[in-house]
């Protein structure tokens, strides 16, 4: 699940061409999300991300998981919806 955007702010020493030291300072944008299979809450680089994918229409998977398992398991939940009769009066909610 996609929680919010945090920036890092980090301050970096370089020295000149004429041996002088400059400090300079570099924002980096982290994206919080907590996982879909375990809720622990994990960070990514907002560079390395599909901006498609920061929002709550995808699954987010921490690097502690198994996402092909997490992946296997979800494709199992979605089709004993889509193999369900449509003139069933079973709860989707509860399967």
């Amino acid at each position: 699940m996609f929680i919010n955007i945090e920036y890092e702010l980090t301050q970096h020493t370089r020295i000149s061409k004429l041996g002088q030291e400059h400090t300079y300072k570099r924002r980096r944008a982290v994206i919080l999300f907590r996982c879909d299979n375990c809720n622990e809450l994990f960070r990514r680089d907002k560079g390395k991300m599909d901006p498609k994918r920061l929002s709550n229409n995808y699954f987010h998977v921490c690097s502690n998981c198994d996402a092909k398992q997490f992946a296997q398991k979800k494709g199992v939940e979605n089709r004993r919806i889509w193999d369900m009769k449509a003139s069933s009066m079973q709860d989707v909610s509860k399967l």
